[in-house]
């Protein structure tokens, strides 16, 4: 891969510093829908939404579960802060139905509740969907 072939990928979470690799390529949510980037992408800052961020790497392709936060691409660098960032492969279908099914049990009684509620209706169905694709 050439130099001008490559893009950095900085993930960060509120504990540690998640990877900080050289990819090829990568595609994630961000909160109105996905994106996917690519080395000579012009300057970019968005809000992350919950779902896959899949990586095309030299090590291989490798996918996580992310949830919310920022984006920001300068250059050759980007850098997700996120809240979450799972590997696919560490994901639990069992825990992801068991999210699901506590969310649609909630009663949302305000507007600011039922946004709420769907909302994590959303992320549990991403993470169950992602679960399910990674260990099937």
């Amino acid at each position: 891969m050439a130099s001008g072939d490559k893009l950095r990928l900085i993930v960060v979470t509120p504990e540690r510093t998640l990877l900080d690799e050289p990819v090829s390529a990568l595609r994630f949510p961000l909160y109105d829908g996905d994106i996917g980037i690519l080395p000579g992408r012009i300057p970019l800052i968005g809000r992350l939404g919950a779902g896959e961020l899949r990586i095309k790497a030299p090590t291989g392709d490798t996918s996580y579960f992310i949830d919310g936060g920022f984006v920001q691409v300068i250059g050759s660098n980007v850098t997700l802060l996120t809240n979450r960032a799972i590997p696919a492969k560490e994901l639990s279908a069992a825990d992801a139905e068991k999210q699901l099914t506590e969310v649609l049990a909630r009663v949302a009684k305000t507007d600011e509740e039922t946004a709420t509620k769907f909302a994590d209706q959303q992320r549990a169905r991403k993470m169950l969907a992602l679960a399910q694709r990674s260990h099937s």
